[in-house]
């Protein structure tokens, strides 16, 4: 008989076969991941129910084995968890089709401008939802498991595989109402019915266990919606477009497991889960960290771990830092990386007062999560400058007075309901360079470039994996127009840019956008050759003037030792360093950006740094 295992379709690009391979024995969960998993599921469904959802989860991780070549699963053994991230990981973020070219398939001009001009300098490309959509650009999706047509293909995404390591949204949440999932619930198909968190009435929940629940929106909880067996009333967390998938029905997590590993056959070496604070409601409580979610979060991960250990899970949680955090879990068993919602308010407020006194203390307090897991240090988004996480870190007034000068900046404030009747603050509606940067202040633009790249610097050199969104990468404006014509306040930082006008500027040595990318395209060169930037690399924050933000970096043998000293002033600082408190037993010292030796004299080193000069130090020896 012929080998049919040489007939088996395989794309290369991802190890993956295109159609399951059953002639081979079937996988064996590992006994110790078998007992976590059915854990899990007996936490969150009961032991009966949760034994059935074991066997249907044991049933699709057979499948997708089926799908792994024999070079993945071989490669997969030498694997360690404690070498997933480095120095050299930078991640780019962008929708599929910011960049456009008439004529031409959005993921095709990307995969151009990607390989052409930022291969060596990211690593990894998160591209927004990329699905069918109804909504808020990506988030209200329509197909989990379809790639947008006016975007492209799945082979396009594919294309990307040989440079670049790829991040995909799990907006696992909630739904498009127009998605067929919801359409099968308003024709009230039994399969569907349980899917979503649904009322006859909203009396059904009471103004007490209203004012419990935390959520980031202030439109209403329920929308109302006709069925085939009349109105019904669904919540809706973040819209009415946006219908919240009800968690308690074990189906529906079976089937999230389902598209998350369908995900990983596409290509994704990293999972963000979306919104993921909200996946688990429950009258009564504030429905935000239930221990069930943090339960759901720790079964994605045994099962990450028994069918792809190389992908990562990353969750997005705008919430204090203190919660925030504890999306770690135990350091092992959530996620690898947490969005470090934190920094970029605290990054903000430094700039705009001049005082770097908050972002020090906070992140002198920053301690090392574990060899396996690290921060996703970012400071713009597609949403934008969330505010939740400096919450306790700066002061009810100081956030007030930050958004004050975001409304100065040309930007806007969304709010979130607090339950009591009262709203906050939730998120500033902004570009980063506008944040930086007023754009009626008579400011010679070098000057005004050099804040901006001080201040994406402080991402740079803390702990963890930067991260940087293509708007703050070109160094863009707000766009007030589009936030007009689409009614949407976040649509400020999600302009389109045409592919050949971007190129032109980016040509042009004196446009902001040339300015911009070329410095700090620059930096990422210089950060990724230095394995003191290695995310799990030591830091030791440094409070020697309320005008500088001072980092140093070293590596576990303490061999070297790196330096980070940035101006977040409008004037020259001096300052002196006692070499003592670097830790490093040499008095010569290279900045590795402006190639430039500095010499203790005695036992300190003397600095003077011109307005927003950003030096990095480094121990020669």
């Amino acid at each position: 008989m012929p080998d049919e295992k040489k007939t088996v379709p395989t794309d290369k690009r991802n190890d993956h076969y295109l159609k399951p391979d059953y002639t081979r024995p079937r996988y064996q969960i590992p006994a110790k991941l078998k007992k976590q998993i059915k854990a899990h599921l007996k936490f969150l469904y009961g032991s009966k129910c949760g034994a059935a959802c074991y066997k249907e989860l044991e049933r699709l991780l057979k499948v997708y084995y089926a799908h792994k070549t024999p070079q993945m699963i071989e490669r997969e053994k030498s694997f360690k968890a404690s070498e997933r991230f480095s120095e050299k990981d930078v991640i780019l973020i962008t929708y599929g089709d910011l960049v456009r070219q008439t004529g031409e398939k959005p993921l095709k001009t990307m995969q151009e401008l990607l390989h052409k001009y930022l291969h060596g300098v990211f690593n990894t490309i998160h591209i927004l939802p990329f699905f069918p959509y109804s909504s808020d650009r990506g988030f209200a999706v329509m197909d989990f498991e379809e790639v947008d047509p006016n975007l492209g293909s799945w082979e396009d995404i594919l294309e990307l595989k040989p440079d670049f390591k790829l991040m995909f949204d799990g907006v696992f949440n909630h739904v498009s109402s127009k998605s067929r999932w919801f359409q099968e619930f308003l024709n009230q198909n039994p399969d569907y019915i349980d899917f979503f968190t649904v009322f006859s009435t909203k009396n059904k929940i009471s103004a007490d266990h209203l004012k419990l629940i935390v959520r980031p929106r202030t439109s209403e909880l329920l929308s109302t919606f006709c069925t085939l067996n009349g109105k019904r009333m669904v919540w809706t967390t973040f819209s009415p477009d946006q219908i919240d998938l009800n968690f308690h029905n074990p189906r529906v997590l079976l089937k999230m497991i389902e598209i998350m590993l369908t995900y990983v056959r596409r290509g994704a070496d990293l999972l963000r889960l979306d919104a993921v604070t909200y996946l688990w409601e429950e009258l009564g409580t504030s429905c935000v960290h239930l221990e069930q979610t943090h339960e759901i979060i720790r079964l994605f991960r045994a099962v990450l771990n028994a069918a792809a250990p190389q992908t990562a899970l990353i969750t997005e949680t705008n919430v204090p830092h203190e919660d925030n955090v504890r999306y770690f879990g135990n350091s092992t068993d959530e996620a690898q990386m947490v969005y470090n919602f934190a920094l970029p308010p605290l990054v903000l407020h430094s700039f705009q007062t001049g005082d770097s006194s908050k972002l020090t203390g906070w992140a002198a307090g920053l301690q090392k999560v574990s060899d396996q897991a690290t921060y996703f240090n970012f400071l713009d988004s597609h949403d934008g400058i969330g505010v939740m996480a400096a919450k306790g870190i700066l002061s009810d007034s100081e956030i007030e007075m930050m958004a004050l000068k975001v409304l100065e900046n040309g930007g806007y404030i969304s709010y979130k309901d607090n339950g009591d009747g009262s709203v906050s603050p939730y998120e500033m509606n902004i570009t980063w360079w506008s944040a930086i940067n007023n754009d009626d202040a008579d400011e010679p633009l070098p000057f005004q470039v050099d804040r901006y790249i001080a201040s994406r610097a402080a991402a740079l050199v803390m702990m963890g994996v930067p991260g940087v969104y293509l708007h703050g990468l070109l160094g863009s404006k707000n766009d007030a127009e589009l936030v007009i014509e689409e009614k949407q306040t976040r649509s400020i930082n999600r302009k389109n840019i045409d592919k050949n006008e971007l190129l032109r500027r980016l040509e042009n040595p004196d446009s902001r956008e040339s300015m911009v990318s070329s410095r700090l395209t620059k930096l990422i060169r210089i950060r990724i050759k230095e394995k003191v930037f290695h995310p799990n690399a030591p830091q030791k924050i440094l409070s020697l003037s309320k005008s500088l933000f001072t980092v140093l970096r070293f590596t576990k043998d303490k061999s070297t030792f790196l330096f980070s000293v940035i101006n977040i002033s409008a004037k020259a600082q001096s300052v002196e360093i006692p070499i003592s408190v670097t830790g490093a037993n040499t008095k010569a010292w290279y900045d590795v950006i402006a190639k430039k030796t500095y010499r203790a004299r005695g036992e300190i080193l003397r600095l003077r740094l011109r307005p927003y000069q950003i030096i990095w130090l480094k121990n020669k020896r």
